[in-house]
């Protein structure tokens, strides 16, 4: 059986992984389900959970990474401090991590209405107000393929909405109005062609 402690004591380690940005066509495609629960998917995990962190982020999608599974890592609680270390430079601390795991989540029973100011990884520097559902259920399976439930509002379900769209091969961009996602599309290509 795989260890999965790493869940309850997490300690920040892992391989950084290449964050793929839009317009990849990675993340345009539908994720596929995940069937094999192995020591592999373990490894993918610790090492999205690393760089999620250190990106940072409070979630990131396999597609993401490049891996067109339907699977993300999430964490909505942990701490970032800035301290100044011995040698007098300033860095980033993380602690009282809580991460969590998402595989092959189905969200059901979307109520109320939420804006929420969003980012994104592979959409670096652009923060936009998206319109999600303010709580939502979720069915998932767990790192050793159980089926879990849960019911999440505000920030926990946006950041689920946000991911599984993800998966979905819908980046948040395209949540936005027409007009609004074509000044910020073109924007932001013009910026990263630069």
């Amino acid at each position: 059986m795989c260890d999965l402690s790493f869940l309850k004591n997490y300690k920040l380690e892992g391989e950084l992984l290449e964050i793929y940005e839009f317009p990849d066509p990675i993340l345009k495609k539908v994720a596929k389900e995940v069937t094999v629960f192995d020591d592999d998917l373990i490894k993918t995990i610790k090492n999205m959970l690393y760089t999620m962190y250190n990106a940072p982020g409070l979630g990131l999608a396999a597609p993401q990474i490049g891996i067109s599974k339907r699977f993300f890592v999430m964490d909505i609680d942990y701490d970032r401090e800035k301290i100044t270390n011995a040698n007098g430079e300033e860095e980033t601390r993380l602690s009282a991590f809580n991460p969590r795991v998402f595989i092959n989540p189905k969200l059901s029973n979307h109520t109320g209405e939420i804006f929420y100011e969003e980012g994104c990884l592979s959409v670096p520097g652009i923060y936009e107000k998206v319109k999600r559902a303010q709580s939502i259920s979720v069915v998932y399976q767990d790192l050793q393929g159980k089926i879990q439930t849960l019911e999440a509002t505000d920030l926990l379900a946006i950041c689920i909405q946000h991911e599984t769209d993800h998966l979905d091969g819908i980046v948040f961009l395209e949540r936005l109005s027409l007009m609004k996602r074509k000044f910020i599309k073109k924007q932001f290509l013009k910026e990263r062609n630069k």
